[in-house]
């Protein structure tokens, strides 16, 4: 159905064409079925041989209403953000931040004592220390000579 086409004696590769309004289709339908992304929150994660340290961007989310549980060597985040409350006779022009519920699962690279987790909230941004387990720490054999 898409084969070359002849323009002007050139063939035309309609591919770019095709792609383009695949992306304009994706953008256009990209939040009908879920409020949130699968990305979203936006989250960075450093790790050492301590601990790991998460940082979510989360503006308008209530920290009281987050929920960071882990299991094994995966980590949960889930909360949600409400709309802002529109008075009447106001109407959206445009509405790029989403409301709802959202969760989001990392694999961590090692296992965490859960006992001693501890979390932040301040300026919309999550910042959340997972230590090391004890039992998961590398450990230094001595070698004895005989």
């Amino acid at each position: 159905m898409f084969g070359p086409v002849w323009r002007f004696g050139r063939i035309v590769d309609l591919m770019p064409e095709v792609q383009r309004l695949q992306r304009e289709m994706n953008r256009l339908f990209s939040g009908v079925s879920q409020p949130f992304s699968q990305d979203f929150p936006a989250i960075n994660v450093w790790s050492g041989e301590k601990e790991i340290i998460v940082s979510a961007e989360l503006p308008g989310a209530d920290p009281d209403g987050m929920d960071i549980s882990v299991v094994g060597e995966s980590m949960t985040l889930s909360g949600g953000r409400n709309p802002e409350a529109l008075k009447e006779g106001e109407n959206y022009h445009r509405q790029e931040r989403s409301s709802g519920r959202f969760s989001r699962t990392l694999q961590l690279p090692f296992r965490v004592d859960a006992a001693n987790i501890a979390a932040r909230y301040g300026n919309g941004i999550l910042h959340i220390t997972l230590p090391r387990a004890e039992a998961d720490k590398p450990r230094k054999i001595s070698i004895k000579a005989e």
